[in-house]
């Protein structure tokens, strides 16, 4: 099915841009402040992107993309940085209004530093496979300036709207690996996975939700500073 890929984008965005316009939560309102951090985290993750495709560290099946392509990809896989950010900080934004309750600071740091040894840890054991290699380092940088150099205060409200989002993150990368959509260099990762997801795709998805995450909260705050 040549159009696989392009449904799951679909699918991906069609229920968050539906309910954007709840008159609780008003997404729609937020859509302003969403566009500038995905165009900024965007350029990063694609230039990453084409590099791994060149390297070979995944390809795509051809039987399940249209065969449109920009800089070596897939219009579905750059599609894919703009409906996945999307709907992750609607997640996000959902949580905020609906939840006030927030995981402590306190714990906050402790998840941070965690993740942080493991990112090194990793970086250190697998240096010599792309795909972890570079996953892992740029979730270490990012951990490291948000958590002891910007501390904001929203990244414990972000590591709650991350482990829910893991629920769509396992139906869309499920069915991208299981089938597959797109397909992995065991030789450029560690070769865990789970079911048919790489380990490594659950920190990627955690750079990329972070750094989103981050921009979207900078562009607000900025707003509401200029307007004060």
């Amino acid at each position: 099915m040549k159009y696989a890929y392009l449904l799951i984008n679909f699918l991906t965005i069609i229920f968050p841009v539906l309910l954007s316009f709840d008159k609780r939560v008003q997404y729609y309102k937020s859509w302003k402040y969403i566009w500038p951090g995905m165009a900024i985290t965007g350029m990063v993750f694609l230039f990453w992107d084409v590099l791994f495709t060149v390297k070979g560290v995944w390809s795509f099946n051809a039987d399940y993309i249209t065969g449109i392509a920009f800089w070596g990809l897939p219009i579905e896989e750059i599609l894919f940085f703009l409906t996945v950010p999307f709907s992750c900080i609607f997640i996000y934004a959902c949580l905020n209004y609906y939840v006030s309750w927030s995981i402590p600071q306190s714990v906050t740091k402790v998840i941070s530093v965690i993740l942080i040894l493991l990112s090194a840890g990793m970086v250190v054991t697998y240096h010599d496979r792309l795909y972890t290699l570079v996953n892992f380092g740029l979730l270490l940088v990012l951990l490291v300036l948000l958590q002891f150099v910007f501390k904001p205060r929203w990244l414990s409200r972000y590591y709650m709207a991350y482990i829910v989002s893991l629920l769509p993150f396992y139906i869309v990368n499920g069915v991208l690996t299981a089938v597959p959509i797109v397909m992995y260099n065991n030789a450029e990762n560690i070769g865990k996975r789970i079911g048919t997801i790489p380990v490594e795709d659950h920190f990627y998805s955690m750079a990329l939700l972070v750094m989103n995450v981050g921009f979207f909260e900078y562009f607000k705050q900025r707003k509401k500073t200029a307007t004060a």
